[in-house]
């Protein structure tokens, strides 16, 4: 099945960054539909290792403030909320429950450089899950790498030993961008086909 116009005009085609947030919250129940979806999205194996810190009060938001580049202080502090997207670099532990290959836990628990990339890789496929899921449940957003990780990490992360990775913005536009859709390359200047 082809999405409609539409469908694909909300995910991709009209959908923009937003330069301003409304004052509308992002309600409790969007946000399990939002983890609903896209934890349904593939990984390697069925690993999983995304993981999401939702900052919604202000209180977390303030928190999250010194680890901002400038240019993105104002763009997380008036949001709803902020997503930290991180992943679990232990996420092999889950593995005998969500893969039923024999010890399947194994295989990442004995080779650091492959859980960790695994993690890396398949954490930030989660990410971009979480993208696309919040522009079909109408939200908007603005995901961003302006930050200091390592400042998250001990704000937010220590007690799980999560990494972070990068941040989401979560809401409702206050109007449209007032600036131009920024250029993409073409077809031949990013594809190969051989």
């Amino acid at each position: 099945m082809v999405l409609s116009d539409t469908d694909l005009d909300t995910l991709f085609r009209t959908a923009r960054t937003p330069d301003r947030w409304s004052a509308t919250p992002v309600s409790e129940d969007t946000l399990t539909a939002l983890y609903g979806l896209l934890s349904l999205g593939p990984t390697s194996g069925n690993c999983q290792p995304g993981r999401f810190v939702f900052l919604q009060s202000p209180d977390s938001r303030e928190r999250l403030r010194p680890a901002l580049s400038a240019g993105n202080v104002d763009r997380v502090m008036t949001a709803p909320l902020t997503v930290i997207v991180a992943h679990d670099p232990l996420f092999f532990d889950k593995m005998n429950r969500l893969n039923d290959l024999p010890d399947v836990r194994s295989w990442f628990a004995a080779d650091v450089a492959l859980s960790e990339e695994t993690a890396l890789r398949n954490g930030t496929l989660a990410g971009a899950y979480l993208i696309m899921a919040a522009r079909a449940l109408g939200l908007d957003v603005l995901p961003m790498s302006g930050f200091d990780s390592f400042m998250v990490e001990d704000s937010f992360l220590a007690a799980q030993g999560w990494r972070a990775n990068f941040l989401v913005s979560l809401g409702y536009a206050d109007g449209v961008p007032e600036h131009p859709r920024a250029p993409r390359l073409g077809f031949d200047e990013a594809c190969m086909v051989l």
